[in-house]
């Protein structure tokens, strides 16, 4: 069976953007690959954190995880700091990891923006922690969100390099995005829905009393533009009717759509429509995360099952590339 792999950092609180970008279309992928998802908590690290939170960070996300659906008895669910195989493959692929090319990274360039007083060489690295990451299980299959296909770029790179260098090793590994994978933020729709945007995401462990609040608080038209009947669809009422495509039915879709169409719609009714049906679909994923978050020991077990399966697997992939490096 052919192989995947994908991954969340355990930083900020996990949102709906994440959920429709990654975790969700990771759910039916675990019937038709060999699944590995990861709790990439090394690469977490390369900006400032809180290490006496970091463990209940970690196992917020295995919680995600379970409770969205991601199962252990199909999948390999595991932390990435657990197998040493992916900082030894990362430094050997450092070098062959062209030095331009990694400066020429978005993420690379948002980041030291942001973190002007913590630029450290670990942010300048990490597109080549996320190619080991990928390649130390030769996956053909990345699901991910929109902002990381150019580390995916990356590794495809590395991967042809590698083989060119040294002899055919490692298959190159595909993107997929899913459907509405760049949800924007809902108070600056001209923003993309981000963790570190106050009052831009519904978490998934929200309450049903903030959901709402929140989607009714989201921002809609500005300025003159006109409300529908054929006027120019502003970027918030769009984002609103994104997340209805991906959250609703497609008949209350449709019906909400034509509504706009005809410039019969009221904004606070698309609101509410939303705002109920984000409520039917993160309830019962707040209400598992948080039995989950109540015992920790399984999900220190599951974690450290994942990582027992995972580490054959990573050692052969190591043991080749060391072969063929000249190094054993």
């Amino acid at each position: 069976m052919a192989r995947l792999f994908s991954g969340i950092q355990p930083t900020g609180t996990l949102h709906i953007g994440n959920y429709i970008g990654a975790i969700r279309q990771w759910i039916p992928l675990q019937d038709e690959y060999e699944s590995m998802f990861c709790i990439v908590d090394l690469h977490a690290i390369t900006v400032p954190y809180d290490p006496k939170e970091y463990q209940r960070a970690i196992q917020n996300v295995a919680a995600i995880y379970l409770a969205c659906g991601l199962n252990p008895n199909k999948a390999i669910i595991f932390q990435q700091s657990h197998l040493p195989e992916h900082t030894e493959l990362m430094w050997l692929l450092n070098t062959i990891a062209p030095m331009g090319q990694l400066e020429r990274m978005t993420q690379f360039k948002e980041k030291t923006q942001l973190h002007r007083d913590a630029i450290n060489a670990g942010l300048l690295n990490y597109p080549v922690l996320m190619a080991a990451d990928i390649l130390l299980y030769k996956a053909v299959l990345v699901p991910v969100g929109e902002d990381q296909v150019q580390h995916v770029e990356l590794t495809r790179d590395l991967a042809e390099k590698f083989n060119r260098t040294f002899g055919e090793t490692f298959p190159l590994p595909n993107v997929q995005i899913s459907e509405g994978a760049r949800i924007m933020a809902l108070n600056d729709p001209t923003k993309k829905m981000s963790k570190s945007i106050p009052n831009s995401f519904v978490a998934l462990t929200d309450s049903d009393d903030e959901i709402r609040r929140k989607v009714m608080s989201a921002v809609t038209d500005v300025g003159g533009q006109k409300t529908g009947g054929g006027g120019q669809m502003s970027p918030g009422v769009k984002n609103l009717f994104v997340l209805l495509k991906l959250f609703s039915t497609e008949r209350i879709y449709t019906d909400f759509m034509n509504r706009y169409s005809s410039g019969e719609l009221q904004y606070s009714d698309l609101k509410a429509r939303l705002a109920e049906d984000l409520i039917q679909v993160l309830s019962p994923i707040r209400k598992r995360h948080a039995e989950l978050m109540e015992d920790p020991h399984r999900l220190r077990a599951t974690l450290a099952a994942g990582a027992d399966a995972a580490r054959p697997i990573a050692q052969k992939t190591l043991r080749e590339v060391k072969e063929k490096m000249g190094l054993v």
